[in-house]
């Protein structure tokens, strides 16, 4: 569960929606009432779907599975990657690749060959190259780190994933979707919420309203995180004291 109290989420600006009518009439369960043109997001409903989701992700955090954050907005990128980067969890900040998720063995691909290039660097082959040849991989190396760095470590398709804003985010939930990968998605009132499978009604965009979900989010994976280093330590120390029970039995006999 969140610790997230009604009033934090009401100082950060959560529940300010879009303009009537821009809105999606599939918001309205999420919908408390409008005030001068603006749609009230009911900051309640809000709480209770960010409780499911933060259970969900100290689940699949706890399980030692990734969950890929998706956030390419201006006033989401820095949030996003501070807050991710800290729990250890992929994401994508910068243009969303076509094909990332439905196509992920030619994403490995250009994440191998960041490693190539790194590995040319140490191994002595980079001296063999010519000035031209050095600058065409440096430069190489560059991109592929922009597209494709902050999820090197992600080996196999992500358990979920996370968007801040599922307008700007299509192409990444239309690929989740196909592959039955579940969606956790902040979800304004110019969304449906029904193409999500964790949707949590917010302003996706203040960065502070951004900010205290991702808080939220982001504390969960942590716990998750904790409770499995825990289990491990846990079940380690029972097999070592298995072991030493054993060997002392052996001995005695």
């Amino acid at each position: 569960m969140s610790k997230v109290t009604f009033q934090e989420l009401l100082d950060a600006g959560v529940h300010f929606g879009h303009q009537k009518r821009k809105w999606n009439p599939a918001m309205a369960p999420y919908i408390f009432d409008e005030k001068k043109g603006i749609h009230i997001i009911d900051l309640n409903k809000t709480i209770a779907h960010l409780d499911q989701a933060c259970a969900a992700m100290t689940q699949i955090a706890k399980s030692g599975k990734k969950v890929l954050f998706v956030a390419t907005k201006k006033q989401a990128k820095e949030i996003v990657s501070e807050r991710v980067k800290a729990v250890n969890m992929p994401f994508v900040t910068e243009r969303w690749s076509g094909g990332m998720l439905t196509n992920f063995q030619t994403t490995r691909k250009s994440i191998r060959k960041m490693s190539t290039i790194d590995k040319m660097k140490t191994d002595g082959t980079w001296e063999t190259l010519s000035k031209r040849e050095r600058l065409f991989k440096t430069r190489q190396r560059e991109k592929l780190e922009k597209n494709f760095g902050s999820i090197a470590d992600m080996s196999r398709q992500p358990a979920a994933i996370f968007l801040v804003d599922i307008l700007k985010e299509h192409i990444a939930l239309q690929e989740a979707k196909r592959l039955n990968i579940p969606v956790f998605a902040l979800v304004d009132t110019n969304t449906n919420p029904n193409l999500v499978d964790f949707p949590i009604p917010a302003n996706d965009d203040a960065t502070k309203s951004i900010s205290i979900i991702l808080d939220a989010i982001c504390d969960s994976i942590r716990t998750g995180l904790e409770d499995r280093k825990n289990s491990k330590d846990k079940a380690d120390k029972a097999e070592a004291e298995a072991a030493t029970t054993t060997t002392e039995e052996t001995n005695e006999q």
